[in-house]
């Protein structure tokens, strides 16, 4: 279960973070060779002066902490984290140096359900449905 947790230093309205949330579900499961079902998506959003990124200067700020399972690409996080960006960008007119992403990678066991336990990555899978 991939969790995806957004922070900005502004308030999108509701329906902007459902929009976003699947333009984000969709990129991820395409770039991540995954599907859509098991991704959480959680929005923290602060002040303007709550968030500080050195080279973002006084505009809106957004930061991605991804926790992933192990064994995706280089190319595939590289894919998914310029997508994501873009997507940023073209609903919030935001510049890709406002934007800061990392990721953490977990072996599948790591991320708990309620009726079961994601197995490690691979490449073409549904957890939740296989």
């Amino acid at each position: 279960m991939p969790h995806l947790q957004f922070e900005f230093n502004f308030t999108p309205e509701r329906a902007q973070k459902v929009a976003f949330a699947d333009a984000v579900r969709k990129h991820f499961a395409t770039i991540m060779s995954t599907g859509t079902d098991h991704i959480g998506i959680t929005y923290r959003c602060y002040q303007q002066d709550d968030l500080v990124f050195g080279r973002a200067g006084d505009g809106p700020i957004a930061f991605l902490n991804a926790d992933i399972r192990l064994g995706r690409t280089a190319d595939q996080k590289r894919r998914l984290a310029l997508a994501i960006m873009d997507e940023i960008g073209a609903r919030w007119g935001m510049a890709r140096e406002s934007i800061y992403i990392v990721y953490t990678e977990h072996d599948g066991p790591d991320f708990q359900l309620s009726d079961r336990v994601l197995p490690s990555w691979q490449a073409g899978e549904d957890p939740l449905n296989d």
